[in-house]
Parts: C-alpha cells; sequence; structure tokens
C-alpha cells in the first residue's frame, strides 16, 4: 500500500499523542484542502506522523469522505501504532510515503527510547543531514 506523512503539530510528546487518539473513538478526521491524486491507493496504508523530526507512529487510513467547501477529510483509525523512529524533515500538508520507505511497527516491549534520541535527530534535520 501507500501511504502518507504528516507533522503532528502542537503534540507535546508521543504520549500526549496516544492520549488524543484515546478519546476520539474508533476513528478520527483530518480535514485537507485537496483530495489525494492517489487516494485509492491510500486505502489500507497509513498515515505516519512526524513528531521531533522523526516518523514516530502511524494510524491506518479508512478512506476519504467530502467535507465542507470542497475540502477533503481523511479518515483514520485511532489505533496509533509507535514505529521504528526514522528522521524526517518537517513539511507543510502531507507528503506520499512508498511502502518500502515505510518504517516497521516497534514490536511488544520494543522501546523507542532505546533508538536515536529526538533532540540529535532534530539538531541532525536542521543541518540537513537527515
Amino acid at each position: 500500500p501507500l501511504h502518507m506523512t504528516k507533522v503532528a503539530y502542537q503534540a507535546q510528546s508521543l504520549a500526549e499523542m496516544h492520549g488524543w487518539f484515546a478519546q476520539r473513538g474508533d476513528v478520527a478526521r483530518l480535514t485537507t484542502r485537496y483530495l489525494p491524486k492517489r487516494h485509492v491507493e491510500l486505502v489500507g496504508g497509513s498515515l505516519f506522523w512526524i513528531h521531533k523530526h522523526q516518523l514516530v507512529a502511524r494510524s491506518p487510513i479508512l478512506g476519504f469522505e467530502e467535507a465542507e467547501a470542497g475540502r477533503t477529510q481523511i479518515v483514520i483509525s485511532t489505533a496509533l501504532i509507535d514505529v521504528l523512529p526514522v528522521p524526517r524533515r518537517a513539511h507543510q500538508g502531507w507528503r506520499y510515503l512508498a511502502d518500502a520507505d515505510a518504517p516497521r511497527d516497534l514490536a511488544s516491549g520494543e522501546d523507542a527510547s532505546d533508538m536515536m534520541p529526538g533532540r540529535l535527530a532534530s539538531e541532525l534535520a536542521k543541518l540537513g543531514l537527515v
């Protein structure tokens, strides 16, 4: 499947993101200006969240719906799944992510804090090294 990436704006931590998703029921809707041209390929893929210059978690993409004023809603599962942190520069809106480039899910009992610290990844991203 095809995936997409999006920055988790205003999220202070991954724990805060988990809390936000836990309060939303089974699905959440994110409004975007345009329907992705490859939207059919995205259903069944995931929306990967960028936090502090790293891909840290993913939400399965369930579909797309029309919204007011010609906008589109991305319908995602609120089952936030932690992934192996991978450096990724921040961007506006969303970007496509090929399945081959998507980080793997963290295994049960595996801790992301054993990986590259977010601060280090952030500094390397600012320098253009990741």
